[in-house]
């Protein structure tokens, strides 16, 4: 009787082991769901699965000693925990782990993929801002006052529109940082 999954396949790494066991676990992913991403997207099929992990989407820092828990739950409590990470760009394990901590974007409404967008977004928005002070500057060492004047209204809200990124920003990193984190661990800015 063949006791084999039907889409079980063996593969001979030929010495990649290590990098792709260390790579998976810096993703806090399976190797399978490592590798199945990358024949996805080998074979044209990557739009089905969920997006890759970065390093700076993690959800807390590997740890050195990591155990692997096998949890009894059912179809439909499997689905929903399988389709939340989905939702939230992250493996099984790192989504439950965010749950477990609290981390708001996670345990709330808030969808964690679009507070991501939002920073982004603003992000650019404060990038745009840098490089127009840029330009402001270049214009005024060249004495051309005509064309820089054109950049007044950006100075005229230009502290408005800083400390409204900071803020948005510092709103959404809380929402992804786990609840009762101190934040006395963050390193402030000098004024």
């Amino acid at each position: 009787m063949n006791t084999h999954n039907p889409d079980f396949v063996t593969v001979d790494m030929r010495g990649l082991k290590a990098a792709l066991v260390a790579h998976a676990q810096a993703r806090r992913e399976s190797v399978s769901v490592l590798v199945r991403r990358a024949v996805a997207h080998e074979i044209g099929q990557a739009e089905s699965l969920p997006p890759p992990i970065t390093g700076s989407e993690s959800i807390a820092p590997l740890r050195q000693s990591q155990i692997k828990l096998s949890i009894r739950l059912t179809a439909s409590e499997a689905e929903k925990l399988a389709a939340g990470a989905r939702a939230a760009g992250l493996s099984r394990g790192a989504y439950l782990a965010g749950l477990v901590a609290g981390i708001p974007a996670l345990t709330t409404d808030a969808n964690r993929t679009e507070l991501l967008s939002v920073l982004t977004t603003s992000n650019a928005q404060l990038s745009d801002l840098s490089r127009n002070i840029h330009t402001l500057t270049r214009l005024l060492i060249q004495s051309n006052v005509q064309k820089a004047l054109v950049y007044r209204d950006m100075l005229d809200t230009l502290y408005g529109d800083i400390h409204r990124h900071l803020t948005q920003a510092a709103a959404l990193m809380a929402d992804l940082r786990p609840r009762g984190s101190s934040t006395e661990t963050i390193p402030r800015p000098s004024r």
